[in-house]
């Protein structure tokens, strides 16, 4: 597998943008791995009495997609992640699509640390998830 972007091959203002439908198949495949059995993300009846009125996607979830494209894409492979400070400001729904932007907002040399500010919205736009992720180049 090809090493992902060393810092000196990273620039600020970098950008990626990925799109992602959540499906059933992804949201029961999370749900078995971990465990988790919250009604409020299965089960129609329950979320239907709850404010959000039908199931949401589980955030770390949505965390895992982020930092999917982080360790694929931007920096990519190699990379890891030191920090995350996400808020996620609206609840994605059981087939929603959501876009995310990451751009690079800092790079420091001397501690090989980039700074990614991220970015989701849905319905084109509802901002969904917003936040910076420090992320270890490959080096």
């Amino acid at each position: 597998m090809k090493i992902g972007k060393k810092i000196n091959e990273l620039v600020v203002g970098e950008r990626l943008q990925i799109t992602e439908k959540i499906e059933d198949k992804d949201l029961l495949l999370y749900l078995g791995l971990t465990n988790d059995s919250n009604p409020l993300y299965i089960q129609h009846d329950y979320a239907a009495e709850t404010s959000y009125k039908k199931p949401i996607v589980p955030v770390i979830m949505l965390n895992g997609i982020i930092t999917s494209a982080i360790s694929k894409h931007m920096p990519g492979p190699g990379s890891h992640i030191r920090e995350q400070h996400l808020t996620y400001l609206e609840p994605v729904y059981h087939y929603e699509t959501i876009e995310i932007l990451f751009e690079v907002q800092q790079i420091d040399l001397n501690l090989n640390i980039v700074d990614i500010y991220v970015s989701a919205i849905k319905d084109k736009n509802v901002q969904v998830i917003e936040g910076i992720i420090k992320v270890l180049p490959p080096n």
